[in-house]
């Protein structure tokens, strides 16, 4: 689900406010359903007579810090993005309590033998949240648009497994015999009747079937027919709206346990029940979102009770701590990202020889990390420091790494480097800086970073506060990824094949800051297609060794779930993969006491 998290807007609550585009007016979605009227008390003497007490509205008002970059389903990447998209989408597939895979938008789907086929099996009556037709065409139109290179998504080599869905992608679009329709004929995403009919059009309701053919096995892929990429926006709301299409929700029209009913960028977001969602329950409430950056002014909002949840900082722990009631209120569990410090690989860095192409380097700045440190006089213990990559928790996690924190090491390996990079002076020369997006608390962040590298290895890091959206496109172009930013990833699926081949293969999102091994990509390529489990889990773990071994990048820490929750905010269920509040996957079970609201 998340969700690319290639990035960080929610472990760094700060780090970004990423910019809206011009766009459609909002437009409100149905009206919520009227709540129930007080009952009043008798008749009483003036004197004596009881006030009325009105019923409050059940309201979850959450902080989810920065307001997203892009919301289409084929092309965002970015956890706060995705945490919207899966309010008012949902896919054939979803996640339980349990992260297992359940059916979401599908009753049911099988694989064939060898698993290069999976046919789903659409829930009778399917509706959009606006009472609309529901078909296997909508997911087909998703999956074709998210392959389809004029798309351009985020996501789009996730699905690479399907027939054709590589030679298009990779297609030019300008050459003078480029046939989209041809691309499309071949690919293996198929809409059809039981019978194997074809569909009429979006109104056909008998067109219920819906078939991915596989150029090879892909025996996990029904969790992957669950993520954003098959969330099925509408074909002609996409038209209509343009490039802006996403901004307005007059055109975000979904299947997921809410509609999104109002828009003020930058400021909130209202989300009210879908009452036509085929999920495990229909939430009772409200949810609005809040897009404040400065989480110091989040927690004041917090206190006032302005706000229902927010993200818990370092910086605030000592208050929360010392109050009760706060302590009370906060809620830890385990999360689903791992953070590193990502150095960019591409050959030249400002028209200069990359520093970071040289492995020592890579090493030195590796070992000098103190991320015990930082997890505890940073992350003030809301984190938990890592020498690896796959979390606890996830399959494929192994503790085993070549990383540790070893200042003297770190010592060693930047002498040990090649010309011109192998001591302070000649890399402090250079100008080396550290991107990340503006904030008070940011810069302190990475004000302790640079202080950290300058204690043991005498490197000057010169901080590059940018604007936050500006950040955001900067880890997303190879052209102008930072020389060293701060990132990570989440869990979109609990798969290490989502953790190693879909973000570190050559040509999945390691394009951006430019990784790439070959023994690395042949270990994941063969796992993917492995259906033993244990000798899959095999590859993956050999793949994960070379990935270590390599030091793309200093690793770094693991994230905490850590929320500030109101007494009144029940029932919620937990799971790694929540991404703006605890019960975000599973938002039915989640209820507003309101006779507990002030």
């Amino acid at each position: 689900m998340r969700k690319m998290f290639a990035l960080l807007s929610l472990l760094v609550l700060a780090s970004m406010v990423l910019a809206a585009c011009g766009g459609a007016a909002p437009t409100a979605a149905p009206a919520e359903p009227a709540q129930p009227a007080a009952t009043d008390a008798p008749a009483q003497p003036a004197a004596t007579e009881a006030p009325v007490m009105e019923d409050k509205p059940a309201v979850l008002r959450v902080n989810t810090g920065t307001y997203p970059d892009i919301i289409d389903p084929q092309k965002s990447s970015f956890v706060n993005e995705i945490a919207h998209l899966n309010k008012f989408y949902m896919g054939l597939t979803t996640l339980d309590e349990n992260l297992a895979t359940i059916p979401g938008a599908a009753e049911s789907w099988a694989f064939n033998d060898d698993a290069t086929q999976v046919v789903f099996t659409l829930k009778p009556g399917l509706l959009y949240s606006d009472g609309s037709v529901l078909n296997a065409m909508r997911f087909a139109f998703a999956f074709q648009r998210n392959i389809d290179p004029t798309t351009a998504g985020e996501y789009a080599s996730i699905t690479d497994e399907i027939l054709g869905a590589p030679e298009w992608r990779a297609a030019d679009t300008a050459a003078a015999d480029y046939d989209p329709e041809a691309f499309k004929a071949a690919l293996g995403v198929k809409a059809s009747h039981a019978d194997g009919a074809d569909c009429a059009d979006y109104e056909d309701t008998a067109c219920d079937t819906f078939t991915l053919t596989f150029s090879k096995p892909a025996p996990y892929f029904a969790t992957i027919a669950g993520i954003w990429v098959g969330y099925p926006a509408k074909e002609e709301n996409i038209a209509e709206g343009g490039d802006i299409w996403w901004t307005s929700s007059k055109y975000q029209i979904g299947n997921g346990p809410f509609i999104w009913k109002s828009v003020e960028p930058f400021v909130k977001s209202v989300f009210v029940p879908n009452p036509n969602y085929v999920g495990a329950g229909i939430p009772t409430y409200t949810l609005e979102f809040s897009y404040i950056t400065d989480s110091a002014v989040a927690f004041e909002a917090y206190k006032n009770n302005e706000l229902d949840v927010i993200f818990s900082a370092a910086e605030d722990l000592p208050v929360i701590e010392a109050d009760a009631d706060l302590t009370a209120q906060h809620v830890k569990y385990a999360g689903s990202c791992t953070t590193k410090i990502q150095f960019s690989l591409f050959p030249t860095w400002n028209d200069m020889p990359n520093p970071f192409t040289d492995k020592k380097v890579r090493e030195a700045f590796a070992f000098a990390y103190d991320a015990e440190g930082w997890a505890r006089d940073v992350d003030g213990g809301l984190g938990s420091p890592t020498w690896t990559w796959i979390p606890p928790g996830y399959p494929g996690y192994d503790a085993t790494s070549p990383l540790k924190f070893d200042p003297e090491a770190a010592k060693a390996a930047l002498a040990g480097a090649s010309e011109p990079f192998n001591s302070a002076e000649k890399l402090n020369a250079m100008g080396l800086k550290m991107t990340y997006g503006a904030s008070a608390r940011n810069q302190q962040r990475h004000e302790w970073l640079a202080a950290n590298y300058k204690a043991i290895l005498g490197v000057d890091l010169a901080l590059d506060p940018v604007d936050p959206t500006t950040f955001t496109a900067l880890q997303k172009d190879p052209n102008t990824y930072p020389l060293l930013s701060r990132g990570g990833w989440c869990a979109d699926y609990p798969d290490p094949q989502n953790w190693l081949s879909v973000y570190w293969r050559s040509d999945a999102f390691s394009t951006r800051w430019g990784y790439n091994n070959p023994d690395f990509d042949a270990a994941v390529n063969a796992a993917d297609v492995e259906i033993d489990p244990a000798k899959r889990a095999e590859l993956y773990a050999q793949a994960q060794q070379i990935l270590l071994n390599d030091i793309p990048a200093a690793f770094g820490y693991n994230s905490l779930q850590h929320y500030l929750v109101k007494p009144w905010v029940q029932g919620f269920q937990t799971t790694p993969q929540d991404g703006t509040y605890p019960g975000d996957v599973t938002p039915w079970t989640v209820t507003i006491d309101t006779s507990m609201i002030p």
